[in-house]
């Protein structure tokens, strides 16, 4: 029984080396070529080959983007005010002037609107009669009128900025208001000055000086005439002694 168990385990051996030598085990470097030419998969999960799409560049280039160009460049001249003298006679109104040179108006209260109140600057006299002078508001206007002590005494066209009051007492109010189809604005009053007393004896001094000059003139040629005169005597007396 003891031989034949130990005959049955040499065949065993002698067929496990007979199968080795027909079928040989990987060695560890075909193992290394094998896990370096195929990706890890974990467990679980399938592969799949994704393919990216490639851009058609084509059509970009026939079909360009065309961005908004911006029209407000920083380095653009901003619209300069209009030159506009709202207390000068005749100035063309500046609605005229933006829309002509594109200059910016003060802003302007609506035709519906009250007007704001006008500026009365000055009431003088000017040789011959009293003259006020005033500066527009920023308002819509079609006139002016200027009143004295209360009552209207002169109305003026919107572009006028003064005009003559004829004669007047002294010390007397004198008021402007802007017109228009809604309405009167504030007024804005001055008081005419009264007369300067100092004026009357500034002309009497200036007169007397003008007086004086003019008889020291006078006095001068007569002296010169009466020693001519004399001259003249003395020459001829002479002469009539020597012919004698």
């Amino acid at each position: 029984m003891a031989a034949n168990r130990d005959l049955a385990f040499t065949l065993g051996i002698v067929c496990l080396v007979l199968i080795r030598g027909y079928s040989p085990l990987p060695t560890t470097s075909q193992l290394a070529e094998t896990n370096s030419t195929r990706p890890l998969t974990p467990r679980g999960f399938m592969t799949e080959t994704f393919e990216f799409p490639t851009e058609d560049y084509s059509q970009i280039e026939e079909n360009p983007v065309t961005l908004p160009r911006n029209t407000a460049s920083p380095y653009e001249k901003t619209p300069k005010r209009c030159d506009y003298n709202s207390c000068l006679d005749s100035q063309i109104p500046c609605a005229a002037l933006a829309t002509s040179t594109g200059c910016l108006c003060p802003g302007f209260t609506l035709h519906n609107k009250v007007p704001n109140t006008p500026t009365l600057k000055s009431v003088s006299w000017n040789g011959s009669e009293v003259v006020a002078r005033w500066c527009a508001p920023h308002s819509y206007v079609t006139a002016y009128i200027v009143k004295v002590g209360g009552q209207e005494r002169q109305r003026f066209r919107k572009d006028q900025r003064s005009g003559g009051l004829g004669d007047m007492d002294h010390n007397t109010e004198v008021c402007v208001v802007a017109v228009n189809d809604a309405g009167d604005s504030e007024r804005s009053c001055l008081m005419y000055p009264p007369r300067d007393s100092s004026l009357p004896l500034t002309a009497g001094l200036i007169g007397g000086a003008l007086g004086f000059l003019l008889l020291l003139l006078l006095a001068v040629l007569l002296w010169r005439h009466k020693k001519q005169r004399k001259q003249e005597a003395s020459i001829s007396m002479h002469d009539t002694a020597e012919t004698e």
